[in-house]
């Protein structure tokens, strides 16, 4: 459905039908509408009002009036917009702008799905099947213990799982809402406001301007240039005008150009977009490359349990058999044997659950959801799970300076007008700013100003003036008002023809305005170069127009270069007089005369020197791309600390004419991109990323940054100066623009890294033991020390627990002091492979000394020595694994306490493992297969648990040859030290 074809299908002279009379049209739009809506002075249906704007209905528009008409039947003033006192009567009638939701997974849906687990179900099977036996042999209550020992240790999985899963859902469901914040500027009551774009309402006035993403369906009343991008909507690639004769606007579809404002005609779940989101369901997260990575990792070692598993349970039973052989029973079977060999059986299928790792996926989960949700706090909203991850691997960040490195608070602080250049004084009055310029030329300047401007000066409520638009406007505004202009009062006497709006490539801004006297004056803004080169006069000391000598153009070239150098941002602004006019007239590009060059400044913002100093320091390049001048930007990035001696300043124009060997020579040393365009930035990351390898993050805040936020592994836009369309494109949106925070989500990113692969390390060492112990006592022995239940709750310890305590550490300072990690790295490094050998041969000695000559060493005898020996093994082996926790808090230095304290969430886990792992021991015997312990028993079981962190100690000093080549620099420092050095 596209506009062309509805166009010319109405306006074709081939069909012709009978006009409706209006009276018929009056009655078609009232019939159906609420005696209320009559009331509240109301006289269009809303369902006719939805299907006028989706048909793209030009007729029935034109029938009505246009837009004035329509403006009538909804009761609102085009000028002043819709009353707040009736907001809520048009949201009765019209509806409200939010679209119905999915309702979210409850909390029983997640015990659902916790159930499905494949080995928990054979367990349960297993464990039916036991009470069943039991009974039959044992009798009441007896008879039920082992069993529903297994059915209490699977619910106490289950319910933890889905715990886990239920609080992460509710927190991906809160940074949902984040994203959807979305504002957009209206007038109401006569003034211009910033509303949610939930509290639109059907009549209100929106403004649009570019990168906005239109609120509801609407109808254009007013604007230049408007362009629309639908592709969202109708899959068109080809940005469509927006004019009066073709005004209709839909929600969801962008503005790419221009400015305009819409009447507001359609709402939520009425409006196209709304009726689109009906159709599509929320797609889930992906999953991110480390959990692809570990899930593989995770079968593998599955697929390792399996096979231990079956022979685990084969050399039982054939061991079983043999004996009852041997015994000359082989003809005789009774329940008990069958409870044996079912007892087998659930040993068997818990060697399966104990190896397979399904803690790993949900490690990653757990910690990119902690971390996703201390980012938010810290003014970061990440939009993909896989950003936290993939910003920990950066090699390099591509930063704007306005609003990124500067606070983008600007004010005009010199301006060069009359051949000679003024300080500006803020706090003077218009007496101090206005000396020795001429009355002419003060009245040309505040045209240029307020004529030539994207934003507007509004009074609110209270009759206090206030600036509405960009930080750069706004500031030249402000000097306007100083110097004692009338913003209404300009352009009321001005009208204006014709705008161009600024965009990103020719960086300027134009506009063509019709005088009081009957002849016309095109305005021109823009760069500072680019302007003064379609200048062919100039302004003198006496304020007479001259023409531009190449002294004079040299004089100006100078004044700008002198603020750039005091990292001023400098726009350059000019008029022409047009003696003829016509509406279709284009605004000329050349034959201007200039009139003056503003410097305005937008100081560093505090903490970005030592945030760049803790970027260098981590092996991270930054990069600065500016559409400034390259004084200013080379200003900016010397007091930032950016760039160096040695580093490499370039200008955009000339970066891109390089060939891609050239580019790559260049970038290791280009530090900062000045008058770059979109395009020059895409070239840069895409040359980053393709030829050098590198890791790259890009900021950015306009609807021409989306090509180089979609190509960088890592799009960051910027919340507060950012467009819908530059947040969309992005993995993570910075709330507050500053570099700062940047800065702290590739501390995050490497937190969670680290925190998986402690995760790893510990669960490996656990899963490694566990696997051996039963598997060489099940071959000597005949029987498995650890019971299904008992494996059960070490399983709990360490992947539910187990991923909560370590996959939520928060990251230290010492993070940013090493390289970070290359993009073909092994996962688990030689590093880990030497603590979880280490820590499993120390665990295995234990343990298999402690099964086959326990007894003996302890002294036990009696009828209850087996049971008691069985119950040392397995608390030994839990608080084995308690320590082995606290060891994994740090991979390679040897100082594992460094935080402990701060971290209440791992405290609390292992305070809860040791608590249950009493009460499991002493009161739940009957269900666990334990029996209590004396003290001295208990003593030295957390001692010979204790002993595996000297064991760690020692391990850590021994040397890991990584045999990896160093990461390559770009920034002329050294690769960092890694390893134990670290410590």
């Amino acid at each position: 459905m596209t506009y062309t074809a509805a166009l010319r299908f109405i306006n074709g002279g081939q069909l012709k039908r009978p006009e409706p009379h209006e009276e018929d049209i009056e009655m078609d739009i009232q019939d159906g509408l609420q005696e209320e809506a009559r009331r509240a002075g109301f006289s269009i249906h809303p369902d006719k009002l939805a299907s006028l704007v989706a048909s793209y209905d030009i007729q029935t528009l034109s029938k009505l009036k246009g837009v004035e008409g329509l403006a009538d039947k909804l009761n609102v003033s085009l000028e002043k917009g819709v009353n707040s006192s009736n907001i809520l009567t048009r949201q009765n009638i019209y509806g409200a702008n939010t679209y119905t939701e999915k309702p979210p997974k409850g909390f029983w849906t997640f015990v659902w799905d916790a159930l499905h687990d494949l080995t928990l179900i054979i367990l349960i099977v297993c464990a039916v099947v036991s009470i069943g036996v039991g009974l039959a042999t044992e009798g009441w209550p007896k008879g039920m213990y082992d069993g529903l020992g297994i059915i209490l240790s699977i619910l106490l999985v289950v319910m933890v799982t889905a715990i886990s899963d239920y609080k992460q859902s509710l927190q991906f469901r809160e940074l949902d809402k984040e994203k959807k914040k979305i504002f957009i500027q209206v007038i109401r009551d006569g003034f211009r406001q910033k509303v949610s774009i939930y509290d639109l309402v059907v009549g209100d006035i929106a403004i649009l301007s570019i990168g906005d993403q239109v609120p509801a369906d609407g109808i254009f009343i007013s604007g230049y240039n408007l362009l629309i991008d639908q592709s969202s909507l109708t899959g068109e690639s080809v940005p469509i005008n927006i004019y009066e004769k073709r005004p209709f606007l839909l929600a969801g579809s962008k503005v790419q150009d221009g400015s305009g404002k819409m009447l507001v005609t359609t709402v939520g779940m009425r409006s196209e977009w709304g009726k689109l989101m009906e159709t599509i369901s929320e797609g889930g997260e992906d999953e991110t490359p480390l959990q692809v990575k570990l899930n593989g990792v995770a079968t593998l070692i599955g697929k390792i349990g399996l096979a231990f598993a079956v022979v685990t349970f084969l050399v039982l039973t054939v061991r079983f058999l043999v004996e009852k052989g041997l015994r000359h029973e082989f003809t005789k079977w009774s329940s008990s044997d069958a409870l044996q060999l079912l007892d087998y059986f659930a040993t068997a299928v818990t060697i399966i659950v104990v190896a397979v790792p399904e803690g790993l996926p949900l490690a990653v989960t757990l910690s990119l959801a902690f971390a996703m949700k201390q980012l938010m706090k810290d003014k970061a909203l990440v939009r993909h799970l896989s950003a936290c991850e993939t910003m920990g691997s950066a090699t390099c960040i591509c930063t704007d300076k306005t609003g990124t490195l500067t606070t983008n608070h600007m004010v005009v602080s010199k301006i060069w007008i009359c051949e000679k250049a003024k300080e500006v004084d803020h706090n003077g009055g218009r007496g101090s700013v206005a000396t020795d310029i001429s009355e002419h030329v003060l009245s040309i300047l505040s045209q240029a100003i307020f004529n030539n401007t994207g934003s507007e000066v509004v009074k609110n409520k209270d009759g206090k003036t206030s600036i509405l638009g960009s930080p750069t406007e706004s500031a030249i505004l402000e000097y306007g008002l100083l110097l004692g202009g009338d913003f209404e009062e300009e352009r009321r006497v001005c009208k204006i023809l014709k705008v161009e709006p600024f965009n990103s490539e020719k960086k300027r801004m134009s506009v063509l305005v019709a005088l009081p006297d009957g002849k016309a004056r095109a305005f021109c803004k823009g760069a500072s170069e680019i302007v003064l080169k379609m200048c062919d006069k100039g302004i003198n000391a006496n304020g007479e127009v001259v023409e531009l000598s190449v002294e004079k153009v040299s004089d100006i070239s100078d004044a700008i270069n002198g603020f750039a150098c005091e990292a001023l941002r400098t726009l350059c602004l000019a008029f022409k007089d047009i003696d003829n006019v016509s509406h279709g007239n284009s605004i000329p590009d050349s034959g201007y005369t200039f009139i003056a060059v503003v410097g305005i400044k937008d100081p560093v913002r505090p903490g970005v020197k030592e945030a760049v100093q803790t970027c260098l320091k981590a092996g991270i390049t930054v990069r600065m791309v500016t559409g400034d001048n390259i004084n200013t930007a080379v200003a900016i990035g010397k007091e930032c600390g950016i760039l160096t001696d040695g580093d490499l300043a370039i200008e955009g124009p000339d970066f891109r004419v390089k060939s891609t060997h050239e580019m790559s020579q260049l970038i290791p040393r280009l530090k900062v991109m000045a008058r770059s365009s979109p395009t020059d930035k895409h070239l840069l990351v895409k040359t980053a990323r393709s030829v050098l390898r590198e890791v790259v993050a890009v900021t950015g805040d306009g609807t021409n940054d989306a090509p180089a936020l979609h190509e960088a592994d890592i799009g960051l836009a910027m919340g507060i100066a950012g467009t819908e369309v530059a947040k969309e494109s992005a993995d993570v949106i910075v709330l507050d623009d500053n570099f700062s925070t940047i800065v702290n989500v590739a501390k995050w990113g490497r937190a969670v890294y680290i925190n998986i692969q402690k995760f790893v390390q510990f669960q490996l060492t656990v899963n490694i033991v566990a696997l051996m112990i039963n598997f060489i006592s099940a071959c000597v022995s005949g029987s498995a020390p650890l019971t299904a239940v008992q494996l059960l709750w070490v399983n709990l310890i360490m992947d539910t627990l187990g991923a909560l305590a370590l996959a939520t550490e928060p990251p230290h300072d010492g993070l940013m002091n090493r390289p970070p990690v290359g993009r073909s790295e092994n996962f688990i490094t030689r590093t880990m492979w030497r603590n979880i050998i280490g820590q499993s041969i120390y665990q295995l000695a234990v343990l298999l000394v402690l099964n086959f000559i326990g007894k003996q060493i302890l002294g036990l005898s009696g009828s209850d020595s087996t049971a008691v020996n069985n119950t040392f093994i397995f608390n030994t082996f839990v608080f084995c694994q308690v320590f082995n926790e606290i060891n994994s808090r740090d991979v390679e230095k040897i100082n594992i306490f460094r935080g402990l304290f701060g971290n209440w969430i791992f405290i609390g886990i292992i305070a809860s493992t040791v608590v249950f792992q009493v009460i499991i021991v002493e009161f739940l015997g009957a269900f666990a297969s334990t029996v209590p312990l004396n003290w001295q028993l208990w003593l030295l079981s957390v001692l010979l648990g204790a002993v595996s962190m000297p064991i760690a100690v020692v391990l850590k000093c021994i040397p890991v040859d990584t045999k990896t080549s160093p990461a390559k620099q770009h920034d002329g420092y050294d690769p960092l030290p890694s390893g134990p050095e670290l410590a």
